[in-house]
């Protein structure tokens, strides 16, 4: 079975990772998948003269898999064009909330079964990230001479990502 589209999970909830105190034998989210995005940063930190930043413009839950086709998109264009021009690139949101889903049998016979929403916590099918309006997602250091590269990096990241984001260049501060 396919993911579901992002629609069902960009909204905005509390991060949610244990059940009601009400219920102690249920206790913590059990079998909590590992989120799909593997490597945060690339290069190792040193002077620099320019920082990219990605900025999000709304509070979203973006899905691991989303941060991860960002990622991969970023990487291969800064891999692409900075060929033995240092940088440095980091994804900042960790993927830790928990998304779930109560799937609903359908077909012949699925009406004896099936329990409906009674009960619906639903099994854990993935990881998403919280970001709030104004927070950074990725940012980029680099030297002034590669500022419209890292700028066409991150606007090919904007696409892959459920929000509106925008590109801040700002001095480096390190």
């Amino acid at each position: 079975m396919g993911l579901r589209p992002g629609r069902c999970y960009r909204k905005f909830h509390r991060a949610y990772t244990r059940q009601s105190q009400r219920k102690p034998r249920k206790g913590y989210v059990k079998g909590v998948p590992r989120p799909k995005i593997q490597q945060f940063q690339f290069n190792k930190p040193v002077k620099f003269d320019k920082a990219a930043y990605l900025v999000a413009e709304r509070s979203v839950q973006i899905r691991s898999e989303s941060l991860e086709a960002a990622r991969v998109m970023t990487a291969q264009a800064l891999e692409k064009n900075f060929v033995k021009v240092p940088y440095f690139f980091r994804v900042r949101p960790y993927p830790h909330h928990v998304i779930r889903e109560n799937p609903l049998a359908t077909g012949a016979g699925a009406d004896r079964f099936q329990q409906g929403m009674r009960q619906s916590y639903g099994n854990p099918i993935g990881t998403a990230a919280q970001v709030r309006a104004g927070q950074i997602i990725f940012e980029i250091w680099m030297n002034k001479a590669q500022i419209q590269t890292a700028k066409e990096a991150l606007n090919s990241a904007r696409y892959k990502l459920p929000t509106p984001c925008k590109i801040v260049i700002e001095d480096w501060k390190g």
